[in-house]
């Protein structure tokens, strides 16, 4: 665990630092941080726009007695990439867009349930009912 946080809070903002600095030297400063908010403001739009599909497609669910246990996967994984989308860099950018994007969120969306089913099975992660 110790080692995943050295790389998220270490490696990720060098690489992000090394890419702005090669793209300010490339399309020059003023386009760099033009891309860095038009990034960020679409960004916001995206995910507040899919956030209510999202909302609307778990209430039709619920309405029907289903629940929405996909959806909710969904909606954590539009948080996320709305998140990594308003973070300044192009390549936490790219992940939050993917992220965003229901084409490639279906591919992650299959790996975290997979994921989940594995730590379950394991007993690493525990249901309490009420």
């Amino acid at each position: 665990m110790f080692i995943k946080l050295i790389f998220l809070f270490t490696l990720i903002p060098i690489l992000e630092l090394y890419v702005l600095i090669e793209a300010g030297t490339q399309i020059g400063v003023g386009a760099t941080i033009g891309l860095i908010l038009l990034t960020g403001i679409a960004g916001a739009y995206l995910a507040r726009s899919q956030g209510f599909q999202l909302l609307n497609r778990m209430q039709t669910d619920l309405n029907a007695g289903r629940v929405p246990t996909g959806e909710m996967l969904d909606g954590a994984m539009i948080l996320a990439g709305g998140l990594l989308l308003l973070t300044p860099g192009f390549c936490t950018d790219l992940f939050g867009f993917m992220l965003l994007t229901p084409a490639t969120r279906t591919f992650f969306k299959r790996w975290a349930s997979h994921w989940l089913e594995k730590k379950i099975a394991r007993g690493e992660i525990h249901f309490k009912r009420f």
